[in-house]
């Protein structure tokens, strides 16, 4: 199939973030797009102000009849978090459209075009959003489809130049349901592979050999960069790829003389064939002076000039619900992240003790799906017990269905200290009005993010 001759796309699952920016790219090249999700969203209102035709309910009657009738015109987009039992899914399956799972199409479009697939369990958005920028002001003609909102473009579709064959592609390489193994990129990164979708692979050692797949399938002469940490189990033997590694305090391509200047980390990045001095951050954290190494090796790889990168770099303002920032005063700051993961957390907490010495650093989290915090309830006690006060809310659910005897008091009961709460999702914002705050943070995937200006609202009244 070619989807050059597809002028209509219909996306089940459009407010997704992955799909929002397919949803994007299609519009851009002036296709036809339509698109169902169970809800309205900030960003499903922004795709139909860009011009998308959106509904909220799943019925056949729904679908728009320009798509009913021009069934050879029409692709299928969908996202596994779609379920099986979807009335619009198993109609285009029924009546034989072109239907296709968003890693098929990501694959599609892409197999032309020199292409950067990032992967890993954390630090893959954050790591194609730098190269992604670092590219578009270098003025390098680029495409990236990014699984974050992206500060200072206020969109996850970054687009640099006319699209061509000289075109170069970033991409989110995602291990859910094994997608990335529809990719096959001239240029794979490996952020990280700690245990995670358990419910999809049963076993760690089975996700690391979905990750070891996933290299296997760079093109030849590309190249891929593994984080150090991985090297003992994630190896590339494939004869004609150029194999490199990184790492904060790394053997090649690492930081040196890291400091903190203000909240902005500063480091020299010292690689295989470069020295970067004086590399500024304004993005908080060593995880991501880390994601910058790799985006700093890969960009050199790509051509791209020492000047243009630290220039970029300094003008990088992050990913929403990255480290986001929603007040900054000296009493009280607030700081909200999508991190999801036992590693995650216990960076991003690591991080802000290192950066606010001294403060009382107050943790709102919200678990994400049931199978992920019965796997990870040890790991999730741990990295919340660094903080000085922790709130939890309940879980939320995303495509899964309740586990007995699987709530956020598991967690509760683990954490280390008594400064803890438990809290209906409905007493939140009462909650924070009642508390007094030094350093607050909201940490999360499921729809934590719908109280954060909200909370930012209340707190701004305390300064």
């Amino acid at each position: 199939m070619r989807i050059e001759d597809k002028h209509i796309v219909y996306f089940l699952g459009i407010g997704g973030i992955g799909m929002s920016a397919l949803a994007r790219w299609f519009l851009h090249l002036g296709k036809k797009v339509y698109g169902y999700d169970k809800t309205e969203t900030p960003l499903t209102l922004k795709l139909v102000e860009e011009g998308a035709i959106i509904h909220y309910d799943d019925a056949v009657e729904n679908i728009a009849s320009e798509v009913l009738n021009a069934k050879e015109d029409v692709l299928v987009v969908f996202t596994p978090a779609v379920p099986k039992n979807h009335k619009e899914l198993n109609y285009f399956h029924e009546n034989n459209f072109s239907v296709l799972k968003r890693s098929e199409v990501l694959g599609l479009i892409t197999k032309d075009l020199y292409s950067v697939a990032v992967a890993g369990t954390h630090g893959k958005t954050t790591t194609s959003s730098m190269i992604a920028h670092i590219l578009k002001s270098a003025g390098r003609s680029s495409m990236a489809l990014m699984g974050g909102i992206l500060q200072g473009y206020e969109s996850n579709l970054i687009i640099e130049g006319e699209h061509s064959k000289d075109t170069i592609a970033i991409l989110e390489a995602d291990e859910y349901d094994r997608s990335f193994l529809r990719l096959s990129p001239d240029i794979a990164v490996v952020t990280s592979a700690d245990p995670d979708h358990l419910d999809i692979y049963g076993a760690h050692e089975e996700m690391k050999s979905s990750f070891q797949e996933f290299i296997q399938k760079v093109k030849p002469n590309g190249h891929v960069f593994i984080n150090e940490i991985l090297i003992s189990w994630l190896a590339m033997e494939k004869q004609g790829i150029s194999s490199h590694t990184y790492a904060l305090g790394g053997k090649v391509n690492y930081a040196k003389n890291t400091h903190i200047s203000d909240t902005d980390f500063v480091f020299d990045f010292h690689g295989e064939n470069d020295v970067l001095e004086g590399v500024r951050l304004a993005i908080p954290g060593y995880h991501n002076v880390e994601n910058a190494i790799v985006a700093i090796a890969v960009c050199l790889q790509l051509g791209i000039e020492k000047t243009h990168i630290k220039a970029a770099l300094s003008s990088f303002k992050g990913v929403k619900r990255r480290f986001e920032y929603h007040l900054k005063s000296e009493n009280l700051v607030y700081i909200d992240d999508y991190a999801h993961h036992p590693v995650e957390i216990k960076a991003f907490i690591g991080s802000v003790k290192q950066m606010y010495p001294g403060k009382k650093i107050t943790a709102i989290f919200q678990p994400h799906l049931f199978t992920r915090t019965r796997d990870f309830v040890d790991g999730f006690a741990e990295s919340l017990s660094m903080a000085d006060e922790v709130i939890l809310m309940n879980i939320y659910p995303a495509r899964e269905l309740p586990i007995e005897g699987i709530t956020s008091k598991i967690i509760f009961d683990k954490i280390t200290h008594k400064n803890k709460h438990i809290i209906e999702d409905a007493k939140l914002l009462d909650t924070v009005d009642s508390m007094d705050f030094e350093v607050i943070l909201t940490i999360g995937a499921g729809n934590i993010d719908r109280f954060v200006a909200s909370i930012a609202t209340l707190l701004k009244e305390k300064v």
